[in-house]
C-alpha cells in the first residue's frame, strides 16, 4: 500500500513515470517518507511553496529566490537570492548537498542572477556564482563540485593592487540536455550549446556548438556527438 502511494505521489510531483525498485524494503520506504515529509515542511515554512528543503539549509534574501513545482535542496545548501534577477529554478530542479548558490559577491556592486531550467539535476559541493549572470538550460544533469564563475578580476595596471582594481563581467550559458561531468569548472564568457558533454575535470572557457564532446584543461572539443543507428 505504501509503495503505491509512494509510486502516485513521485509521479505528481515529478509529473513523470516512476517506478521504485523491488529491492527497497517497507520499513526503509518508510523513513524515507518521513524525511522528505519533513523536508517539505521546511520547504513550506521557509519557501511558502511545495520545496524539499535539507538539514541546515540557509537562505538569503528569500523573496529573490523563485522555483516552480518539486524543487529539492540538499543537506546544508546556502542560496543567496541578492541581484538584479535573484535565482530562478524552473520545475523539478534539485541542487545537492553542501552546495553555495549566490548571486553577489559584494554589496558594492551586487550581480545579476542565476536561472536553472526544468529539470536539471546538480550535484554535491556545487559552487555557483551570479555576478555575471549565469542560464543552465532544462534537462541538464551535473556532476559532484561544479563551478562557476562568471566574472574575472581586472589586473591590466601593474601600480594598483590587483584586489582593488575591480572586475569585468560577460556571464556564462549552458544550453538544453547536456550532461556536465564531476568537477568541471566554467570561466566567465562561457557558452556551451544544447547536447553537449563536458568531460569530468574539464575547465572550460568560450564558445562551443551544439552536440559536442569536451574535455581538458583548458576544454576543447573532442569529437562530436552523433546518432548510432542500430542494424
Amino acid at each position: 500500500m505504501i509503495k503505491q502511494l509512494v509510486v502516485k505521489l513521485v509521479r505528481t510531483f515529478k509529473n513523470k513515470e516512476f517506478t521504485l525498485d523491488e529491492k527497497i524494503s517497507s520499513l526503509d520506504l518508510l523513513y524515507l517518507c518521513m524525511r522528505k515529509f519533513t523536508e517539505l515542511a521546511r520547504g513550506i515554512i521557509f519557501l511558502r511553496r511545495l520545496a524539499f528543503l535539507g538539514k541546515g539549509v540557509k537562505l538569503s534574501s528569500k523573496k529573490q529566490i523563485v522555483s516552480g513545482r518539486s524543487l529539492v535542496i540538499g543537506d546544508y545548501t546556502y542560496l543567496d537570492g541578492l541581484g538584479d534577477t535573484g535565482i530562478r529554478f524552473g520545475n523539478a530542479c534539485s541542487v545537492g548537498r553542501f552546495s553555495n548558490l549566490s548571486v553577489s559577491g559584494s554589496f558594492s556592486d551586487i550581480g545579476k542572477g542565476i536561472e536553472i531550467g526544468d529539470n536539471v539535476g546538480i550535484g554535491d559541493y556545487a559552487h555557483i556564482g551570479g555576478a555575471g549572470g549565469v542560464h543552465i538550460g532544462k534537462d541538464t544533469i551535473i556532476g559532484s563540485f561544479f563551478s562557476v564563475h562568471p566574472e574575472n578580476h581586472n589586473i591590466s595596471d601593474l601600480d594598483t593592487l590587483i584586489r582593488l582594481q575591480g572586475v569585468n563581467r560577460k556571464g556564462i550559458s549552458v544550453g538544453e540536455n547536456c550532461w556536465i561531468g564531476a568537477k568541471v569548472t566554467l570561466l566567465d564568457g562561457s557558452v556551451v550549446g544544447k547536447g553537449c558533454v563536458i568531460a569530468a575535470g574539464s575547465v572550460v572557457r568560450g564558445s562551443f556548438p551544439d552536440n559536442v564532446i569536451i574535455g581538458g584543461v583548458p576544454a576543447k572539443i573532442l569529437k562530436e556527438r552523433v546518432t548510432v543507428n542500430a542494424e
